[in-house]
């Protein structure tokens, strides 16, 4: 062979190597950005006259000039309508932009919308390529046969109706303190080209112990030819490959979906946790496709004899917060912030800032970004469906048609979504809902497709399997809101609110769960508190529509917005306090960190903590008294009395706790105070063990001076006071 010929070859193989490598790469093109945008009634055709722009990702309400005029609403109207839309009752919105496709067609050219609601149709080039009921999940349609030839315009309408037109047999959203439910296209929109055979889905599974992860790959092919895939594993940050191979498909398949199944090792894997949330990138190519998939090696499971989760094999406390993103669609100062991925990783970095490491995402997804954020600055998320209702046949907040078949089929599209992501550990199936069966039949039928085993919540049903999770929501003032309101007539308190409510143990199972339980027997799942605090006040500090009566007829004395915020932080910070150091909790969220703020007519029922949501800045009282309350190392004083005798001795019990696996020594000290100033002062050394739990009891004579006091115990956390108080009067 001459030298020339050899030359030849070799330059030859080494182009058909970059042609391959180029021809393997997925392109993803982004159609975010400005839209034009029309209205109809639902009973009309496709508009031809587009008049006003709108950014996708976003919501109609965003559109200039404005598609319909702001209402006026009524008090009245929303109790009557209470759950329903008031705005966007019988319309379809129109979104409309053009696009072309400057290069030679691959086999598959899919379009993908994230997140669009209520019900979406999509047309290409005047023929309707598909629709997709379903508003909490992607739809993805194949358009290549749609398309113009390559570097023509296209036109792309995606249509999306209103939510009182919805069948009652989808999952409607449903949220009996909304009154908007804007439609919009509320997530990103892609077109992914590829060759064939493609990727349609990758499930990495993390297998910690064993130093490796499990990947499925779904391929879609037109050939029986068995598939090749390599594939290679890098750690995001540094890009350093840290495995890599090829698998072939086993059996060679007829045409359609196969699943290649594999195992590779990682070897001295790192963690990833909300304390170190290091993430590795999978990248899988079958020669005509790649796709790239972020994960993190880790595990949760639960732990019923001690009542607690484990992350990575080792207990682990949640402490955290909800976010309410479709209540904060509906807040007059929402604007484009939830599409801001700039402020998303400001919000997650204020709530790191108050010792959260976790949340749950209540009454509506977020845009994707928010579960990538999470990801990667670490923040573990109970991922709640939303699915809201009474009783057995109440789902959507009415009596409709929602079967188990239809709910585990939408089950199945948000977990596909959502299994890479380690930030999402608990599946969350509903929202204080008393269904028995439907609910619990969908998470059985589809749980074995999480090959991670994350555990499920069921809500105010009973769990639906022993390895799962179960909710408390304990809004302790609920009674007297409702004696004041409903009975009108005020409750009789006899030592003071929080002192006649938990002075007795109380069971930490929600109420609804226990009465909800078919067997009467213990229930043993560990219990997440993740609603509390009823205490709600709006930006301005006005008390809402749920906290009135409360104020009222509770603590009548915060009767300014200055007194009613410092008012329901203090609470606040106790309730936090005692649902974390007296009981067997797997964590505690307080609700909610992110939701509306409805000052006006209708008023709302509830609000978040914030009073300059834009630059994400708390209430600071909320910060003073809860930052504290969360702390891994936390304290308690377990002293509920309102009013002492002068010259009395009493036993105070001060809790620790400790959530970290670190050895925790230092000295508590109690201090009582009288006008701000010390009167007296005691210290005791503590050592309390990794993941611990103690009890330190001081003698405290109260003065013979009456007054007003402050108890305050107080120790030291890497270098900051951490406070628990308590004031009384001495009479």
């Amino acid at each position: 062979m001459n030298t020339k010929y050899l030359i030849g070859l070799i330059f030859i193989i080494i182009l058909d190597a970059f042609v391959f490598s180029i021809s393997a790469q997925r392109k993803e093109y982004s159609l975010n950005g400005k839209w034009q945008i029309a209205i109809t009634d639902k009973s009309a055709s496709k508009p031809t006259v587009f008049p006003s722009t709108v950014p996708v990702p976003g919501l109609v309400d965003m559109a200039v000039p404005a598609l319909e005029p702001t209402p006026v609403f009524t008090e009245k109207t929303f109790v009557r309508e209470r759950g329903k839309s008031i705005m966007f009752n019988n319309s379809v919105y129109w979104y409309r932009r053009t696009f072309s496709i400057n290069e030679k067609y691959n086999d598959l050219i899919q379009l993908k919308i994230n997140k669009a609601q209520y019900h979406t149709w999509v047309y290409i080039n005047g023929k309707k390529v598909g629709e997709n009921m379903y508003n909490f999940t992607p739809t993805l349609l194949n358009i290549k046969s749609f398309l113009k030839k390559s570097g023509q315009n296209n036109e792309l309408i995606i249509a999306v109706g209103s939510r009182n037109n919805l069948p009652d047999s989808v999952v409607n959203g449903y949220d009996a303190e909304k009154v908007k439910f804007t439609p919009g296209i509320y997530d990103d929109v892609k077109i992914i080209m590829s060759g064939n055979p493609f990727i349609s889905n990758v499930q990495a599974v993390p297998e910690i112990e064993k130093e490796q992860v499990r990947i499925i790959a779904e391929i879609e092919k037109k050939s029986t030819k068995a598939v090749k895939i390599s594939y290679i594993v890098r750690e995001v940050l540094s890009r350093q490959i840290v495995a890599k191979g090829e698998v072939n498909e086993n059996k060679p398949a007829k045409t359609g979906k196969v699943s290649i199944d594999f195992w590779t090792k990682i070897q001295d894997c790192k963690l990833w946790s909300p304390e170190s949330p290091f993430l590795y990138e999978l990248e899988l190519s079958t020669g005509t496709d790649n796709k790239v998939t972020r994960f993190g090696m880790r595990s949760f499971s639960t732990d019923n004899d001690r009542g607690v989760v484990l992350l990575n094999g080792k207990p682990y406390y949640l402490r955290g917060t909800n976010i309410c993103i479709f209540r904060f669609f509906e807040d007059s100062e929402r604007a484009e912030l939830p599409w801001n991925k700039q402020w998303v990783i400001n919000l997650y970095k204020s709530f790191k800032n108050l010792h959260w490491n976790g949340m749950r995402c209540t009454i509506g997804f977020p845009p994707e970004k928010f579960y990538e954020v999470a990801d990667s600055l670490g923040f573990l998320i109970q991922d709640e469906y939303p699915v809201w209702g009474s009783d057995e046949t109440c789902l959507n907040g009415l009596a409709g048609k929602l079967t188990a078949t239809q709910l585990a089929n939408e089950f199945k599209q948000w977990m596909r979504e959502r299994w890479n992501h380690p930030s999402v550990v608990i599946w969350d199936a509903q929202n204080e809902t008393k269904n028995k069966t439907t609910i619990a039949t969908a998470i059985n039928s589809v749980r074995s497709l999480d090959l991670s085993n994350r555990p499920w919540d069921n809500g105010w049903a009973f769990p639906a399997s022993e390895t799962d999770v179960t909710e408390a929501h304990h809004y302790l003032f609920w009674d007297y809101f409702e004696t004041l309101d409903l009975k009108k007539q005020k409750v009789k308190i006899k030592e003071g609110p929080l002192k006649d409510m938990l002075l007795k143990p109380r069971n930490i199972v929600d109420y609804w769960v226990f009465k909800n339980n078919p067997t009467k027997n213990p229930i043993k799942n560990p219990v997440i508190v993740n609603e509390y605090g009823q205490l709600w006040v709006n930006r301005d500090g006005s008390p809402t529509t749920l906290t009135d009566s409360i104020y009222a007829n509770i603590f009548p004395e915060a009767n300014t917005p200055e007194k009613r915020f410092e008012t329901y932080a203090k609470i606040l910070s106790m309730k936090t306090e005692y649902f974390r150091t007296n009981h067997k909790t797997a964590g505690v969220f307080e609700f909610c960190s992110l939701g509306y703020s409805r000052i006006i007519v209708p008023r709302g029922q509830t609000s978040d903590h914030f009073i300059d949501v834009k630059n994400l800045i708390f209430e600071p009282n909320f910060v003073k008294y809860m930052k504290p309350a969360f702390s891994p190392i936390g304290i308690m004083i377990e002293f509920w009395d309102v009013k002492v005798k002068a010259g009395k001795t009493y036993n105070i019990n001060v809790n620790l706790i400790n959530d970290t696996n670190q050895k925790w020594s230092g000295s508590i000290k109690l201090s009582l105070l009288y006008s701000d100033n010390t009167v007296k002062e005691q210290v005791l050394k503590a050592e309390m063990q990794p993941l611990g739990k103690m009890t330190n009891m001081f003698e405290l004579e109260m003065p013979t001076i009456k007054g007003n006091y402050q108890i305050v115990a107080e120790i030291v956390v890497d270098n900051e006071p951490v406070r628990s108080s308590r004031e009384f009067v001495i009479e």
